[in-house]
């Protein structure tokens, strides 16, 4: 049965309106996934062939898509940025709502994108604040097997980089990673559907998706400026694998 839902946040962030506009409209590879940069007018293009409803830098961005494309649960998806400033410009407000029809299991997507909501804008002002400056060198984002569906997989992942059930957010820790290789990180998320793996150049996410009956996830935005997409996926995505093709 199909039925309306709303999803807002608000918070304040250590970077300026301009800088909080580019990452929401043309740095999306440094927190969510790289997509089309929207037609700056209202009325425009906007990604995955939605419409720019609203259009005022720094301060206000909307797009609007009905019939979203391959995803069947959902015939329409807004999304609302409004940006202020604050202490004299130097840092900014933002008011995030993410709106628009579910047509099917409207409680797990429902849930599943308000969770997923908090953690996204988790990592952008990760990004906003710890890579600032930075362009993103290589973004890579992957499903593990269908053994991942299983109900304790998301920690069967943390257990597999090393970290204790209870390594709580904020730890320094030397999790285990492609090929058996130390990674020092910050453990910058955590929670029982989420984990996030901050380092020097990069952010690690992993995607607990299997609490809505999907697989596992995983996400990697690579700052280095070296960093190859193709072998970030290659490694990673051999590790996720692994993971779950163990006896």
């Amino acid at each position: 049965m199909s039925k309306e839902f709303e999803i807002a946040r608000e918070f304040e962030v250590d970077a300026t309106p301009e800088e909080v506009w580019e990452a929401v409209t043309a740095g999306t590879g440094g927190w969510l996934w790289p997509m089309e940069a929207p037609e700056p007018r209202e009325g425009g293009k906007g990604p995955f062939g939605s419409t720019v409803t609203a259009w005022d830098p720094p301060h206000r961005y909307t797009n609007r898509v009905e019939d979203v494309a391959g995803i069947s649960e959902q015939t329409l998806n807004q999304l609302d940025y409004t940006i202020e400033p604050r202490d004299e410009g130097r840092r900014a407000w933002v008011r995030y709502v993410h709106s628009g029809i579910f047509v099917d299991d409207w409680d797990n997507q429902y849930d599943g994108a308000a969770r997923h909501t908090e953690f996204y804008l988790h990592t952008l002002r990760e990004y906003l604040t710890r890579f600032r400056g930075r362009p993103v060198t290589a973004f890579a984002t992957f499903d593990g097997p269908e053994a991942s569906k299983a109900s304790d997989a998301f920690v069967t992942v943390g257990r597999a980089l090393g970290l204790a059930d209870d390594t709580a957010q904020g730890a320094r820790v030397q999790a285990r990673g492609p090929q058996g290789q130390l990674v020092g990180a910050v453990v910058d998320f955590r929670n029982p559907y989420f984990l996030g793996l901050r380092t020097d150049d990069a952010l690690i996410r992993f995607f607990g998706r299997n609490h809505w009956g999907y697989m596992v996830g995983m996400s990697v935005h690579a700052f280095a400026p070296d960093a190859d997409a193709e072998a970030v996926e290659e490694t990673w995505k051999g590790w996720l694998n692994g993971v779950f093709s163990q006896p």
